[in-house]
């Protein structure tokens, strides 16, 4: 799901350069496909690797993970179903997580541990999942010094 064409376009270039032919795009946002356009439980995975952060406070709102994503979210995930997660931010890390522990009734975080300190701050985070290529996002992320943080969340 991709709301932008050049987005599209660098996905469908690569993927034809790799040969692969098993990908499907829609551009669309996010909730409106989850809503709209899939099934309940028809999803064994969802991925949203480093969304918008939308730093300003008043643009909050407009943040992918929020109460109302993770009930869509829920609606399409099989039971037993995955949700990894990925941000570079460190507020919104934790943002995320507070969503979705919130969504206990939903969802179960995989890698629960103790949760994050000032003193301890790679405690509570998923270890970085292997599948997950390196993105652009990411790399920028690190040269600029911020921590890649994951979180994997299991449907009930």
């Amino acid at each position: 799901m991709e709301v932008y064409k050049p987005g599209i376009a660098d996905l469908l270039m690569k993927a034809s350069q790799a040969g692969v032919t098993n990908v499907r795009v829609a551009q669309a946002n996010a909730p409106e496909v989850l809503e709209h356009m899939l099934e309940p439980g028809s999803v064994h995975e969802l991925w949203v690797f480093f969304p918008d952060p939308w730093h300003k406070t008043r643009h909050h709102k407009r943040r992918l993970v929020s109460p109302r994503f993770a009930g869509l979210a829920a609606r399409v995930l099989e039971q037993g179903g995955l949700w990894r997660l990925a941000t570079d931010w460190q507020e919104y890390a934790v943002v995320m997580r507070e969503v979705l522990d919130g969504a206990s009734d939903d969802f179960e975080n995989v890698n629960p541990g103790p949760a994050a300190t000032d003193e301890n701050p790679e405690q509570g985070w998923a270890p970085r999942w292997d599948g997950r290529i390196l993105t652009s996002f990411e790399r920028k992320a690190t040269e600029a010094g911020r921590i890649p943080r994951d979180l994997t969340y299991r449907r009930r």
